[in-house]
């Protein structure tokens, strides 16, 4: 029997989503394709947009994350201490503002800086996430509380950055803290009570983990097989895996037909793979859970033994693409460690793994029998071994892409990719487990990419049935911003200098804008009483900009980005404003 797709999403959600003029989700829609029908603005005219207004938070952190719009209203945020304002877009007053009360205990232990990407939106309904791991319901007319959940401990080094994600009658939600030992796990909470509903780990046995040793399925020897019984136990040592990682601080993408959910898991604890023997399942892996019931129905490691800390948390994209002129439901994966994954997102099956920066280095290409990368030994801090400095690894530990999320293009059947263009040396050293200290036993160095155009970043355009990179245009530093692509063949995005730009299809440069601060939020438009809108977060920070956002010098700190990105001081500085532009005179003129 088939069942319409608004009763297996959240119908308000979903309703809201199909309009353009809004921007209901972080990513837009569930698909996460952070795609725009609107046209208004396209490549014609972008080069005449202009300043319509601007907000300040008032917070000198970095700006992850973007505004949501829902009809004639915006609901914006700052990292800590986590503000909510509710903004009339008729005249940008505050309809209200909500500031939590946080122990600033928590800042230490967010290992990044005090980020936050982001608000849900659902059924009248503001779900805020907050960094000492609160997950709050607020009344999206007057900003009261409806109810509050606490989803971790921030004394055992538990905090969140991620943006709640709303899927039928739940808000779900994941941890951080990857570096101080955490034991990842996604949680789901009815939408109305806040009581938890299911909660799934990313390692341990299999209960906790809520997988089906015969019914969950992963890639093997060519075909989809069960995992079978202890698939994570028995790819640790001993009681590893109680301080394993896996932490889930990502997005999170949802197939209503299918009723199942997609993330990814972060590095597994800690980044001295010799202290880890094994493939740290499930580590640094995409995930396909019922909403329901959370059940995993299959789970696919793209770095099995992770030895570099390339977090596999970054977005998943939901595209019916070709693959060799066969249609697919497809799932597009650009992970940290440097490839770009085609899956089927119904069944799990390895489509297409291709490298989506020419200088990606630590692997020669991903085995499609097994599924594996196939590491260089000179590259593998495993088999160099602790307090040897293994250099020149490409990718750095923060990736070919960290979470600024890529855009897909049902129009051009492309996807628009912010990279990083950025190597590494990695030292390990080994480390001991004490709750709520770091526990990364490692120093890294990082610095632009060898041979290469002298920059830190490219911003792609990416064909992810072949493989191919369509066309990449070259940054100075990494491109650290959400891209949005539009019907009015327009893709933007930001940079860490503080410009949001307008390129064509093709890559051309069409419009830029200097932004008060480094931009490391994501670009969003919407449309209100006829007129289109771009908006975006600019304030430098996160972990390219974590120098400049915490005041750290040495050139290690910041587990490396201090040094890799010093050079950043020269064109920007603080900020945390969102700033909103349009085209000149009235809608049709």
């Amino acid at each position: 029997m088939s069942v319409p797709g608004l009763t297996l999403a959240n119908a308000d959600v979903d309703k809201l989503t199909k309009d353009p003029k809004n921007w209901a989700m972080q990513a837009g829609d569930f698909s996460n394709k952070r795609y725009s029908e609107l046209k208004q603005i396209n490549s014609r005219n972008v080069k005449d947009l202009q300043v319509a207004w601007t907000f300040s938070t008032g917070v000198l952190r970095g700006h992850e994350g973007g505004p949501l719009v829902v009809g004639d209203t915006m609901y914006l945020h700052s990292p800590f201490p986590n503000k909510v304002f509710s903004i009339s877009l008729a005249d940008q007053s505050l309809n209200w503002k909500y500031e939590p009360k946080q122990d600033a205990a928590v800042i230490p232990v967010m290992c990044c800086d005090t980020v936050n990407r982001g608000l849900a939106f659902a059924e009248g309904k503001i779900f805020l996430q907050q960094a000492d791991t609160n997950l709050v319901a607020l009344d999206a007319k007057t900003g009261k509380e409806i109810w509050k959940v606490k989803n971790g401990d921030p004394k055992i080094g538990e905090t969140n950055t991620n943006t709640p994600h709303v899927f039928k009658d739940k808000v779900i939600t994941g941890i951080s803290g990857g570096e101080f030992g955490v034991r990842g796990h996604v949680t789901a909470y009815d939408i109305n009570t806040g009581k938890q509903v299911w909660k799934a780990y990313s390692v341990g046995p299999d209960e906790e983990m809520l997988i089906d040793p015969e019914k969950t399925m992963t890639w093997t020897d060519g075909k989809m097989a069960p995992v079978g019984k202890d698939s994570s136990l028995k790819t640790w040592k001993g009681d590893q895996w109680k301080v394993g990682g896996g932490t889930t601080w990502g997005w999170y993408s949802y197939d209503p037909a299918l009723n199942l959910m997609y993330y990814g898991t972060g590095n597994p604890s800690t980044w001295n793979p010799s202290q880890r023997p094994g493939d740290n399942k499930w580590s640094m892996t995409i995930f396909a859970r019922d909403v329901d019931t959370g059940k995993a129905k299959w789970a696919y490691q793209m770095t099995p033994h992770d030895e570099w800390d390339f977090d596999g948390v970054n977005e998943n994209i939901l595209a019916d693409i070709k693959i060799k002129n066969k249609p697919v439901k497809a799932l597009v994966h650009f992970d940290r460690n440097g490839f770009a994954y085609t899956l089927n997102r119904e069944t799990g099956e390895l489509l297409v793994a291709e490298k989506y920066d020419p200088k990606v280095n630590w692997a020669t290409h991903v085995d499609m029998k097994t599924g594996r990368p196939q590491v260089v030994a000179k590259y593998s801090t495993q088999q160099n071994g602790p307090d040897v400095n293994s250099k020149g690894i490409c990718p750095a530990a923060l990736g070919t892409k960290d979470q600024q999320p890529s855009s897909y293009s049902p129009k051009t059947g492309l996807f628009y990719v912010p990279t990083n263009h950025v190597c590494m040396d990695y030292e390990p050293f080994q480390v001991d487990y004490t709750a709520g200290q770091p526990y990364v036993g490692a120093t890294l160095s990082m610095y632009p990419a060898m041979d290469s155009h002298g920059g830190m970043g490219n911003f792609i355009a990416y064909n992810a049935s072949t493989g191919k990179i369509v066309w990449s245009k070259p940054e100075k530093f990494s491109v650290w911003s959400g891209a949005l692509s539009t019907a009015g063949d327009v893709v933007f995005y930001g940079t860490l200098e503080g410009h949001i730009k307008a390129v064509d299809n093709n890559g051309k440069e069409l419009w830029r804008f200097k932004t008060p601060s480094g931009i490391i939020g994501n670009v969003n438009t919407w449309e209100y009483k006829g007129k289109q809108y771009v908006g975006v977060l600019s304030g430098i920070g996160g972990w390219a900009g974590i120098g400049m956002a915490a005041g750290l010098e040495k050139d290690t700190d910041g587990l490396g980005a201090v040094g890799g990105y010093k050079e950043l001081s020269k064109y920007t500085e603080l900020g945390g404003v969102l700033t909103v532009f349009a085209l000149p005179g009235k809608p049709g003129s």
